[in-house]
């Protein structure tokens, strides 16, 4: 079901699902945070909320760049129906008489400007929300500076939207938004058929050693990487595998100096001449929109770049994302690859089952998006890959053994991480079988709550940094102890995670909690087991004594 907006916008079920959740959290604390994987319409949600908000007072969305102002302003403003005003640089909010803006769009440097901060001059009893676009920044004292400004009003709420976060960010965004309405992380857009599958493919090249080379602020000293990348004979390697891997698909590829970008445009156009362009944010707008025109047209098929591609560059057609600078900053990369994963326009739209979309996009000819990572000798570093961002919900251990598996052999990065789990699984099963098989005895026998993640025979997943030390609520454990399950025990996140399996269950018509315990008991997989299926098990175990039939 779609709810559809006076302009004609219509949500998508998901982003239905994140405003209805951030607005239940707004009823009852001052802040709450959305996390949305890049492309999955983070700005048209917000805009919701802000329309839903606008009969308490006035907002104020804060953008993390320059170049977003604008374009997030005309995003509202279509959604909305109404004018947005622009505070920054010359460009002043509320300088008409007789007129204000409810809405009003500006950044965080503009808003702390000046030695009297640009913010004074909004009387923050006037606001009723404030949006923060890209709310991974917002742990840095100068955003935090501007937000605290306008919760002096205890009226005002505040809502952070940002994709996949670096883990070390969460704990610091725990503390700065008061709950986590919503996730829907790229895993989760790509099984919903919302995004394209991410295939990833390492290529090794012998010219890169990045061993030596210093961290400041969680990624490469950028100078010192500089030295590296600008060799001329790495930068032939990187761009040979480009072009051949490539195999005719339009590419963009970021770089990470203007001198190393217009390097690779320069020997790839040596291969084909006329294939290849680059843009930096030093390139003159006039140039830089005609470049990125002729780009979309395809006139040429690679695009290199340095820093402009990142954040609002929105070109559904990119099939391949060729990543020729490493970095440690999981953010980072979220913003490279997430400029690959959108399917082309048209394909999933109308479609309502996961499975159509999926299948939509399979057969499209977009199928899925190619990640390029070139591998050198990175000592101490760790560097992120697709399969740190895709398995955001993983543990460490089998993220690790994930990227493993693609190194050996490239491939789907989700299908490698699944690859993983059930490696894992399977010799943590193997090891505690070989524990049990020298016991045996007698056992005094007692009634025990029912381990959830045992019957339905999934993993923990990790706890996220803003869920850390949460307690369950009276609702969770109330709803579990119904089920048999002694919530006390358990984390927030984990019993978040059993009561969306407990759903999902009831919504497929499996077999609940306690049927799904007691068919595990008998040996059988409960995994697929229908409701009816497991009575009529769980009825001949039953009339055979407590025994399984077949045995």
């Amino acid at each position: 079901m779609e709810a559809t907006m006076t302009t004609g916008f219509s949500l998508r079920p998901y982003q239905i699902e994140a405003v209805e959740k951030a607005c239940e959290e707004l009823a009852q604390h001052q802040s709450t945070l959305l996390v949305m994987a890049t492309g999955t319409g983070k700005t048209e949600v917000f805009s919701e909320i802000i329309k839903r908000q606008l009969p308490r007072g006035r907002v104020l969305v804060l953008a993390h760049t320059r170049e977003l102002i604008f374009q997030t302003a005309k995003r509202i403003e279509r959604r909305i129906g109404e004018r947005v005003d622009i505070e920054m640089g010359s460009m002043q909010a509320d300088r008409q008489q007789f007129w204000k803006a409810r809405v009003i769009v500006s950044t965080v440097q503009t808003q702390d400007a000046g030695e009297t901060a640009r913010m004074e001059r909004f009387d923050p009893n006037d606001f009723a929300l404030v949006v923060c676009d890209e709310a991974h920044h917002y742990v840095s004292p100068q955003f935090r500076r501007v937000v605290d400004y306008y919760r002096q009003n205890r009226n005002c709420k505040v809502v952070g939207v940002t994709a996949t976060p670096d883990r070390a960010d969460e704990k610091a965004l725990g503390q700065m938004f008061e709950s986590c309405a919503f996730e829907f992380g790229i895993l989760d857009a790509i099984q919903g058929g919302w995004l394209v599958p991410i295939a990833q493919e390492y290529v090794s090249i012998d010219g890169l050693d990045f061993s030596g080379i210093e961290t400041v602020a969680g990624d490469f000293n950028g100078r010192q990487l500089a030295e590296i990348l600008e060799h001329e004979r790495p930068i032939h390697e990187m761009a040979h595998a480009t072009f051949d891997i490539a195999a005719g698909r339009r590419t963009i590829l970021f770089c990470h100096t203007v001198k190393q970008a217009e390097m690779f445009a320069e020997i790839l156009n040596r291969h084909e001449d006329g294939c290849a362009d680059w843009v930096c944010g030093e390139t003159l707008h006039e140039d830089r929109k005609a470049k990125l025109a002729s780009f979309a047209r395809g006139d040429y098929r690679f695009l290199t770049n340095v820093g402009v591609l990142l954040e609002g560059f929105d070109d559904p057609g990119i099939e391949v994302v060729a990543v020729c600078k490493p970095t440690k900053s999981r953010p980072r990369y979220v913003q490279i690859i997430g400029r690959g994963t959108r399917p082309l326009p048209g394909v999933v739209d109308g479609l309502e089952t996961a499975d159509d979309r999926r299948e939509a996009i399979a057969l499209s000819s977009k199928p899925e998006v190619l990640v390029i990572d070139f591998k050198g000798n990175s000592g101490r570093h760790k560097l992120v890959h697709a399969a740190d961002v895709l398995g955001g919900d993983f543990d460490d251990e089998v993220v690790e053994r994930a990227k493993r598996i693609l190194d050996e052999e490239s491939g789907g990065v989700d299908a490698a991480l699944r690859l993983a789990e059930q490696q894992i699984e399977e010799e943590k099963r193997r090891a505690e079988a070989a524990k049990r098989k020298p016991i045996v005895g007698k056992a005094t026998y007692q009634r025990r709550a029912i381990d959830p993640f045992a019957a339905f025979d999934i993993m923990p997943r990790r706890e996220r940094g803003w869920e850390t030390g949460r307690a369950p609520s009276e609702k969770m454990v109330a709803m579990l102890s119904k089920q048999g399950i002694d919530a006390n025990t358990m984390t927030y996140a984990q019993c978040r995670q059993v009561i969306a399996e407990i759903f999902r269950r009831w919504d497929k018509k499996l077999c609940t909690l306690k049927q799904a315990n007691l068919l595990k008991r008998f040996g059988y997989d409960p995994k697929d087991i229908g409701i009816d299926q497991a009575k009529k098990l769980i009825d001949a175990i039953a009339n055979n004594g407590w025994r399984r039939p077949d045995q």
